[in-house]
């Protein structure tokens, strides 16, 4: 791989873990890295990101986003939870 192609696979990665629901971990394991090497790529996107306003932006950004989705999911599984409970209680009452 050329450099440029190394870096355009770093920026995506980054972007991948950082726009994703789902755990780190589970990112690198599915592009087939190591999570180190995913957290150390994070780590320095977030150092240039210091340095470079319109790149904090967007870490900013795909951090919210993050930050949503588990939100999302949380409220989706109370949900379904309080869906059940009521169905539950209204069988009880029969």
């Amino acid at each position: 791989m050329s450099t440029k192609t190394d870096k355009a696979f770093r920026d995506e990665a980054v972007r991948l873990a950082l726009s994703s629901a789902q755990p780190y971990a589970k990112t690198a394991r599915d592009l087939g890295i190591k999570e180190t090497r995913l957290y150390t790529w994070i780590s320095n996107h977030k150092n240039e990101a210091e340095q470079d306003p319109t790149k904090k932006e967007d870490i900013d950004l795909l951090s919210e986003i993050r930050r949503l989705q588990k939100e999302n999911m949380r409220l989706k599984e109370e949900r379904e939870i309080l869906k059940k409970a009521a169905k539950f209680f209204a069988n009880e009452q029969k």
